[in-house]
């Protein structure tokens, strides 16, 4: 199992924004992924991480490479919302 984290900063003032964008646009792509395995959606004020499960790391290549994928990424990226994103980070888990 792989783990992909995923941190940003949003404008705390559209949070409900950001929530909505996350389950009705982010977590269904997710689920369209061969390999998607389960999501969580963290929150402390402007602080947002995004933690995927995977089955192998070959899928998080799969979906960051996607066109449906890469269209969310623009889409949130022109939201305003994001006030900051890193890079997604991803890591073996021992099952």
């Amino acid at each position: 199992m792989v783990v992909r984290i995923w941190r940003a900063r949003i404008d705390e003032a559209r949070a409900e924004e950001y929530e909505n964008f996350a389950r009705n646009r982010s977590i269904p792509t997710f689920r369209s992924h061969a390999g998607f395995l389960g999501c969580a959606l963290l929150r402390d004020g402007a602080d947002c991480t995004v933690v995927t499960l995977w089955d192998a790391p070959q899928d998080i290549e799969r979906l960051e490479s996607s066109d449906r994928y890469l269209e969310i990424v623009a889409e949130i990226s022109a939201t305003g919302f994001v006030c900051a994103a890193g890079q997604a980070q991803a890591a073996q888990l021992q099952r």
